[in-house]
């Protein structure tokens, strides 16, 4: 892969981790069942990947597929999150709200690795802060923005997490067949639930269902990982910071979610702490699973 093809591939990964949201919203399905169906095709897409990829990584040992099988758990809770606050306050704010996630990451890092964090560092994390308030400065837990705010604040902070179990049991792992246990761990740990509404599953849905376990899930993480052969991890990650822009301009176009001056101006700010923080650090976290 060149490096202008690296490049189109990370920003084409990038653009379909921002339409999680958007494919999330189409579906009319509970977020618990778009939780499950995003699994179940994301498994069948990277079994493809796995097959036709040339492996990049050992297979898990046992140790390491126990801890494969917690991320799974992580990455389970950050979708359903994230899906309860597309229903509840649309897809841009529960874009923005995950978006905090690097902030965590931050602190998180200082907390469990005994990382020193640099003065800098606050800084960002505070930027972040300041970008969530101009995101919904009324904050009420009758207002679904609210609501769907700290829902989304809530995806990212599991997602922050799950960077942070990926980096201490993932090292030396294929990244593909690590993303595939973490999505079959979702898929066999949510079927019991989810079994009974799939007989009534609209048809529209499986086609979004689809979309969000192939595309969004199997191709991203699949280009994301042939992009690194090439890319630095501080490139890749300053593109994914495009994943909230993508997702609210395809919101406002498909659904008429227009950002409100004061969400505009907190994206930015999320935006920029995120840019300002990936290059700060020597490696980012893995967006594999992301929005």
């Amino acid at each position: 892969m060149t490096h202008r093809n690296a490049l189109l591939a990370i920003h084409f990964g990038a653009l379909m981790f921002g339409l999680s949201g958007v494919f999330g919203k189409l579906a009319e399905s509970a977020p618990l069942t778009i939780t499950f169906g995003r699994a179940l095709f994301a498994v069948l897409a990277l079994l493809l990947a796995a097959h036709f990829l040339r492996s990049s990584g050992a297979r898990p040992n046992w140790r390491q597929r126990g801890g494969l099988l917690l991320g799974g758990l992580l990455l389970g809770g950050h979708w359903f999150t994230f899906f309860i606050a597309v229903k509840v306050a649309g897809v841009g704010i529960a874009t923005l709200g995950f978006a905090s996630f690097p902030a965590f990451t931050l602190l998180l890092e200082g907390l469990l690795f005994r990382e020193r964090t640099r003065p800098i560092e606050f800084a960002m994390v505070g930027l972040v802060c300041a970008g969530l308030l101009l995101v919904t400065p009324d904050f009420s837990l009758a207002s679904d923005n609210t609501l769907g705010l700290l829902y989304g604040v809530l995806s990212g902070l599991l997602f922050a997490l799950l960077s942070l179990l990926n980096r201490a049991v993932t090292r030396g792992i294929d990244p593909v067949q690590a993303a595939l246990w973490q999505n079959a761990a979702i898929m066999l740990g949510l079927l019991p639930f989810a079994w009974s509404a799939l007989p009534a599953l609209p048809t529209a849905d499986w086609l979004w269902l689809a979309l969000l376990g192939v595309f969004c899930t199997g191709l991203a993480h699949s280009l994301f990982v042939a992009s690194l052969k090439v890319l630095k991890a501080r490139t890749t990650s300053v593109i994914f910071a495009l994943e909230p822009v993508y997702g609210i301009l395809f919101a406002w176009w498909l659904f008429n979610e227009q950002p409100t001056p004061g969400m505009a101006a907190g994206g930015v700010l999320i935006i920029l702490a995120t840019v300002i923080t990936s290059r700060l650090k020597t490696a980012a976290p893995t967006p594999a699973s992301a929005g």
